[in-house]
């Protein structure tokens, strides 16, 4: 079953008291999209957690973030004291040239550019970590699954339901073109007698029966409604399916779309016309629908 590209998952673990919950929301995009947002202690995962999303995801925005609480007595960041005394000594040598006597002030020291750096774990740390981002990054993404998987199954009930709508509508149109060229023929000949029956003279059959044939070739759509039933059936066919199926579907309704136009340009019949507006209005809804399909 198909499944909706708009979804939200959350998990949470604690790691040697550092509590990390993890949130991923998805939206609709025509390609994949990753944003992530992870605390600078877990920053060199970046490129695992890439690609897993990419390995998990296939189709929309997907943005992953990652929240940290520390509930230890552990920092998480760590003074680079040779970076601080250098830029102590360089301001002390700089007042001294100039002849300036000043207060160095520390605080402001701090927020110099690699004075303050996050503590980088230990390799064995470093595993233990990602091993348990990883599997709480999994957690909150079967739950984005899940409420995709459910969305799916809405979207799917509607994209059905119109394609039912415009195989009744295809049923009608089909009923009532054999009609038509015996009605243009009927009243081709009923106009033809009326304008030749005060000079006395009779039509020509044959040319009349060329003149039917011309326009029922002009006219004929029994092409263009097989093309659209089998569209139809693809698209049904791909909406009960397993796999990742948004650009199929979305590609299949534009077909679907070039064929009701056909049959729009080529019917001259204006019962025709009003059932294909039903399935344009119809193909239109699918088209909107789409969108949000993974």
């Amino acid at each position: 079953m198909i499944k909706s590209m708009t979804g939200y998952g959350e998990a949470a673990v604690d790691i040697d008291g550092f509590a990390y919950t993890i949130e991923v929301r998805t939206v609709n995009n025509r390609h994949l999209k990753t944003h992530l947002r992870l605390p600078d202690g877990i920053a060199f995962l970046g490129d695992t957690l890439e690609k897993f999303l990419r390995d998990n995801i296939f189709r929309g925005t997907v943005n992953f973030s990652v929240r940290m609480q520390n509930n230890s007595i552990q920092g998480v960041y760590d003074l680079n004291e040779n970076v601080l005394v250098d830029y102590i000594n360089k301001l002390k040598s700089v007042a001294d040239q100039a002849g300036i006597k000043a207060k160095i002030d520390l605080a402001g020291l701090v927020t110099l550019p690699g004075v303050v750096q996050p503590i980088i774990p230990g390799d064995q740390q470093a595993e233990e970590i990602e091993k348990m981002i990883l599997n709480t990054a999994s957690a909150a993404v079967e739950k984005l699954k899940l409420m995709r998987a459910q969305e799916g199954k809405a979207l799917a009930k509607d994209l059905l339901d119109n394609c039912a709508e415009m195989r009744d509508r295809l049923n009608l149109i089909g009923s009532r073109v054999s009609d038509v060229v015996n009605r243009y023929h009927d009243k081709l000949k009923s106009r033809v007698d009326d304008m030749l029956s005060g000079a006395q003279l009779s039509i020509d059959e044959e040319q009349l029966a060329r003149e039917v044939a011309i326009f029922a070739e002009r006219s004929d759509i029994a092409e263009e409604l097989t093309r659209l039933l089998c569209h139809i059936e693809q698209f049904e066919l791909h909406c009960n399916g397993d796999e990742n199926v948004g650009r199929k579907l979305d590609f299949i309704s534009q077909e679907m779309l070039r064929e009701a136009n056909t049959i729009a340009s080529k019917a001259c019949d204006t019962e025709i016309s009003g059932h294909v507006i039903d399935i344009k209005c119809a193909i239109d809804r699918i088209k909107e629908q789409v969108q949000n399909v993974e």
